[in-house]
């Protein structure tokens, strides 16, 4: 079915807006009054809708009354919304002045998440992913990476995939599941670091591609994870059965970026404590940048140098890390918001970062701008300037979400 949507007071298109490096205002490619044809769920055209209006005469018109600004449907690619339970303990205690690393050593942090989401069965933690998509999905974010990490057993990692994969058959976002058995040691695994690298890569991964379960692999690497050198035979395991690679890198100490360049990783994402090195390394690589705010936010540590890494020529995207215990809040468009105001981006910089290359921190090059060829997923605002969106800080919510060119 073919039918022209508009007219949007802006359409914001990214047409010939670049992978990496800074962005001007200018390179939004902002198309006024503006026309989107779709067919069979794809962009067919984008430009002036009275122009398109008559060139499509016989077309079916979606008239948009209101004042609007379309943006490609947001995309949030690093997030852990597959869990059960609470972390409002540690939130408190961090900020009474204890360590991120403290608490964890106390019992809390990522073992505590680990803990209630075993205890929690399928059904409960799809249906946890699915309220939580939904509630993204209000918020045109089209497309959410899930991924999996607070079962660390076979059976348990297994058991958030599949309910990962159930959730995407009840929600209208797009999911996108990352085997992520590499987020700690777990305590009740009798062995070394690198001894259960090596089980869950000999006795998962095999799992992971019969049931199609996820093509994406993550490790944490810092010091109450994994190190570099134990990881680095893990993800060449990971590589020889071609799963794609990203990386939690940087957060705390250097060390994940270099590996994630190594592994020609898709991402690397946290990078708070990134210095000129890894962001040198970093720009002159195809890895994206992935800025995780959430964490900063939760945690009160540096925000990701996205100035910085930008400056040197590098792909910056950024995502919610929705998460129980450092990233709770889960609002992408807040989140990008105060990371601009911090790091000082342009609006088309956060917004590239939120749409496009989000997507090309997952390996998705369908979706992400509003051009021939591409996915009809759009986020309309109730507004007739862009820049709007990003001064609310997360307050104007879009007043109509398309997936595949239907209203949803």
């Amino acid at each position: 079915m073919r039918k022209l949507i508009g007219p949007f007071s802006e359409v914001v298109s990214f047409e010939e807006a670049p992978l990496k490096g800074p962005m001007k205002d200018e390179q939004l490619g902002i198309i006024a009054n503006g026309g989107i044809l779709v067919s069979e769920g794809i962009i067919e055209q984008v430009g002036d809708f009275e122009s398109m209006a008559k060139e499509f005469s016989s077309t079916d018109i979606e008239e948009v009354t209101e004042a609007s600004v379309a943006l490609p449907g947001l995309i949030d690619c690093h997030t852990h919304i597959c869990f059960a339970g609470t972390r409002s303990k540690d939130f408190a205690m961090r900020n009474a002045g204890i360590s991120y690393l403290e608490i964890a050593k106390q019992g809390g942090g990522i073992w505590d998440s680990v803990t209630q989401t075993r205890e929690a069965s399928e059904d409960i933690l799809k249906q946890n992913v699915v309220m939580r998509a939904d509630k993204l999905l209000s918020r045109g974010v089209t497309t959410i990476e899930v991924k999996s990490g607070y079962g660390l057993s076979i059976e348990d990692e297994l058991k958030m995939l599949r309910a990962i994969a159930k959730a995407g058959k009840k929600t209208k976002a797009d999911l996108v599941s990352t085997c992520l058995a590499a987020h700690i040691k777990p305590k009740d695994f009798i062995g070394t670091h690198a001894q259960y690298l090596e089980y869950m890569a000999k006795n998962l991964f095999p799992l992971l591609k019969s049931e199609g379960l996820t093509n994406r692999i993550d490790a944490f690497i810092e010091d109450e994870a994994f190190s570099s050198e134990v990881v680095d035979s893990y993800f060449k395991s990971a590589r020889m059965m071609d799963f794609d690679i990203t990386v939690h890198a940087d957060q705390f100490h250097v060390g994940g970026s270099k590996v994630a360049v190594e592994h020609g990783a898709l991402s690397a994402d946290h990078l708070e404590a990134s210095g000129e090195e890894e962001i040198a390394l970093l720009a002159q690589s195809e890895v994206v940048a992935v800025a995780l705010p959430g964490a900063t936010l939760g945690l009160g540590c540096d925000f990701t140098p996205a100035r910085k890494i930008l400056d040197a020529g590098g792909c910056v995207a950024i995502a919610s890390d929705w998460n129980p215990g450092s990233a709770p809040m889960g609002n992408l468009l807040t989140q990008a918001s105060i990371l601009a105001t911090f790091q000082k981006m342009s609006t088309a910089e956060v917004l590239a970062g939120v749409t496009y290359r989000a997507a090309h921190a997952l390996g998705l090059k369908d979706r992400g701008k509003l051009n021939k060829g591409q996915l009809a997923d759009l986020a309309v605002f109730p507004t007739n300037d862009t820049r709007e969106i990003l001064y609310q800080q997360g307050e104007l919510l879009p007043f109509k979400v398309y997936k595949g060119g239907i209203v949803i």
